[in-house]
């Protein structure tokens, strides 16, 4: 349940959006009847062009309404309600068969935008976890999406921090809600530092006031005062001074205590209106400049921004695979401004995956920043500062378009556009994921399982990227080579309910073949009783001589007597 004055306009605008399409329809109808010419006309009309009566228009939009149904009702009332906007829910509604509904869903989530430093990851993927975050967090007598804090939770995000209270009680207000002390409702402030398309420095305001668990957003932060309406108790410092009345609160959008402040907090209700509406919108594409380079192939005016790029290949489900994409930018390309003695480059990320027939599935767009104290900038030059964004996508060819632009150098530009052949993991067959060389490797908290920057599972990776394609990543001696893999579909034993398989990584000389290393592992040791495997381990180089080496890991599975073998070069400098 939503706060009452947002309630009504709400309803409003559903009211509109619902009934809208069926207006204009009938109008069209009447308007296409309208233009006929009279009866007694010479004119021949086509039996199968002939304007529907009233009872006839009824009925076919009635068979409309009946036709969407089942899953694609589930995807629009529930799966993306909050997300489609006004358009595309008039545009879905209108569509006449399947495989037009599987077409614009497929066109839907490609024009989203993940942002990968923020809680919703790869989009399509997070904005699912979401929903079930918030049916197992929020539900409150009903599915937690349905809930106000589910459907900020899903929009937004977990946001930056909470203040909670979840059983109210004694509360002193701070001077812009009037000060003096009160008792609330449980109610809780959730805080983003920064929502695209809103603002920063964002408190989103929930209140429990039927003390059932269903937390509501208020725009007016004294609904959560439990004594608003009970004479005489919970006066505010001015009310206590008898310099205001307690009735003189029930004026404007919030209910606060007039005092010293209550002028610029009145001047401010427009403004939490104007952030509830843009709370409550889905948020629009950013760097429409870069989507013209991807999707116009305009000509550079300015110097090419080089940047290098690596994909890589991760089972999710059966019919969807991860896909890593990590971008690097060496400090050195970037153009760096000095303010306040802080060496500051930013630069714009575009990225779009696209099918055969130039249907775009996925886009991603995010800002990297680079910071260094000024003195320090000359050091950071030969650094590479990398960015990471994983998208879900089903096997199939692809092409991955990039735009990157130099924020401080607007005509500094670089593209990226290659074909992307995503693989299919079938059960029958053995099958590894990309083997990654990283520069970093560890686990990561619990909380970050599954989420956030460079993490696959539970392991924090950030891959080495080579400089031009084809070439091996490289290494200092000072360094330490992690590499990591995935192993899917080995066969289980049905007696035992366990796998059998032996798992051999080492690293060899490219130029001699001559093994520096070799390592063999049981299966059971990486995970008994499961079909898929994970290879991961972090080897010191430094007693390998500057040079060519290879990483080469290889499965035997001796239930269905499978092998497969993936290897990566990598270089010593």
């Amino acid at each position: 349940m939503m706060h009452s004055s947002r309630k009504v306009v709400l309803a409003t605008l559903g009211v509109g959006l619902i009934f809208l399409p069926s207006f204009q329809l009938h109008a069209k109808q009447k308007q296409d009847q309208q233009s006929k010419p009279d009866a007694g006309q010479d004119q021949q009309v086509d039996p199968l062009n002939r304007p529907m009566s009233d009872e006839q228009l009824r009925r076919a939009q009635k068979a409309v309404r009946q036709e969407l149904k089942g899953a694609y009702k589930t995807w629009l009332d529930q799966d993306v309600a909050y997300i489609i906007t006004d358009d595309e829910r008039k545009a879905f509604k209108n569509l006449s068969n399947d495989e037009e509904r599987e077409a614009f869903i497929e066109n839907f989530w490609a024009r989203r935008n993940p942002d990968p430093d923020s809680p919703d990851n790869t989009y399509r993927e997070e904005h699912y976890r979401r929903i079930a975050y918030a049916n197992e967090h929020f539900a409150a007598g009903k599915p937690g999406w349905k809930t106000d804090r589910g459907r900020i939770y899903i929009m937004w995000g977990k946001p930056d921090s909470i203040d909670s209270h979840p059983a109210g009680g004694a509360y002193q207000r701070p001077m812009d809600e009037g000060g003096g002390e009160t008792s609330t409702y449980p109610f809780e402030v959730w805080h983003y530092r920064y929502l695209p398309g809103v603002g920063d420095n964002i408190d989103v305001e929930f209140v429990d006031t039927c003390m059932c668990g269903d937390y509501h957003f208020t725009i007016d932060r004294g609904e959560k005062d439990a004594l608003l309406h009970v004479p005489g108790a919970g006066l505010t410092q001015w009310e206590m001074m008898k310099q205001a009345k307690k009735a003189d609160r029930f004026t404007g959008i919030e209910h606060l205590g007039l005092g010293p402040l209550a002028a610029s907090q009145q001047s401010k209700e427009f403004d939490r209106l104007e952030m509830a509406s843009k709370l409550f919108a889905p948020p629009p594409i950013e760097f429409k400049d870069l989507d013209s380079f991807i999707s116009e192939h305009k000509v550079f005016s300015g110097p090419v921004f080089p940047f290098d790029v690596r994909t890589d290949f991760v089972k999710v489900t059966d019919d969807m695979v991860m896909v890593p994409i990590t971008l690097q930018i060496k400090n050195r390309d970037m153009t760096f401004i000095t303010k306040d003695g802080v060496a500051k480059g930013v630069v714009n990320i575009l990225g779009k995956v696209t099918t055969l027939t130039h249907k775009t599935v996925q886009t991603f767009e995010n800002t990297v920043q680079v910071e260094q104290p000024a003195e320090l900038l000359q050091k950071s030059l030969d650094r590479e500062s990398v960015y990471w964004k994983a998208l879900p996508l089903p096997p199939g060819l692809y092409r991955l378009d990039i735009a990157i632009k130099d924020v401080n150098n607007p005509d500094h530009l670089g593209i990226y556009g290659r074909s992307l052949e995503v693989p299919e993991f079938r059960d029958e067959k053995l099958a590894t994921s990309s083997l990654i060389l990283a520069d970093k490797m560890n686990p990561v908290d619990s909380h970050s399982i599954g989420g956030g920057n460079f993490v696959i599972g539970n392991t924090f990776i950030r891959p080495r990227v080579a400089d031009h394609p084809g070439k091996p990543v490289s290494f200092t001696r000072d360094q330490q080579l992690n590499f990591w893999m995935q192993v899917y579909n080995l066969s289980i034993n049905n007696a035992t309910k366990s796998n059998n398989a032996q798992v051999t990584y080492s690293i060899t000389d490219a130029k001699t073949n001559a093994v520096m290393l070799q390592k063999t592992l049981d299966s059971k040791q990486l995970g008994e009783h499961s079909d898929q495997l994970t290879v991961e381990s972090t080897l010191p180089i430094a007693g390998l001589q500057p040079g060519n080496y290879k990483v080469t890991i290889k499965v035997n599975d001796e239930i269905s007597k499978q092998e497969i073998a993936q290897s990566a070069p990598f270089v010593v400098e």
